[in-house]
């Protein structure tokens, strides 16, 4: 398995970086947002994902093993190859990402090309529960958002017990300015009124 490439950059494609390696030109193909920021006749390195298919070997290329890991997640979606996987992260950050499956962001996972209604659902129902017991959810919880005893956390609490995931109720909070006042109900239907709109 080829885990990362290392060379200089002769040229780019829409969808890809050429990378001479040894004597060799690799095409690594990766996201836009990778490919904008590689600078053309300069060193680069690409943490990388070998797909090995039937009918063709290819290389995809990601600034950081994050990124390449979230890939490789991603392929083991069903629906999602590796076109729709690059997409989706040339679209979103590899944290929003994590952020909008957490939330059932369905909205802003289908502003990724080729990501409809039913395939941002299929991302959700799969990898929420991933990203949730990997303490990677995306959205802060409880204990690192607010302190324990706070307004804040009182806010938390009363959102969850009404029936909003801990993702939707710390969005919520988080939502709250800093300078926020009043009574805990007053917090509390500011925080509604945030739900409501998003």
């Amino acid at each position: 398995m080829i885990a990362a490439v290392r060379g200089i950059l002769e040229g780019k494609t829409l969808d890809s970086a050429l990378i001479a390696v040894g004597g060799v030109t690799l095409r690594v193909f990766a996201p836009l947002s990778v490919l904008a920021g590689l600078p053309i006749s300069a060193e680069v390195s690409l943490h990388t994902h070998f797909l090995v298919r039937e009918d063709a070997l290819s290389l995809y290329g990601f600034l950081t093993a994050e990124d390449r890991d979230l890939f490789e997640q991603l392929l083991a979606v069903g629906g999602v190859g590796p076109r729709i996987g690059l997409a989706l992260l040339s679209s979103i950050s590899a944290q929003a990402f994590r952020e909008a499956v957490v939330a059932e962001d369905i909205t802003r996972l289908t502003l990724a090309p080729g990501v409809g209604k039913k395939l941002a659902g299929r991302l959700v129902l799969e990898l929420r529960p991933r990203f949730e017991k990997m303490g990677i959810a995306g959205a802060p919880t409880a204990a690192g958002m607010v302190a324990p005893g706070s307004a804040r956390a009182h806010v938390l609490e009363a959102l969850t017990n009404l029936g909003y995931t801990p993702a939707e109720a710390g969005a919520a909070v988080r939502s709250l300015p800093e300078e926020a006042s009043g009574s805990l109900e007053d917090l509390i239907f500011q925080a509604l009124r945030s739900l409501a709109q998003g």
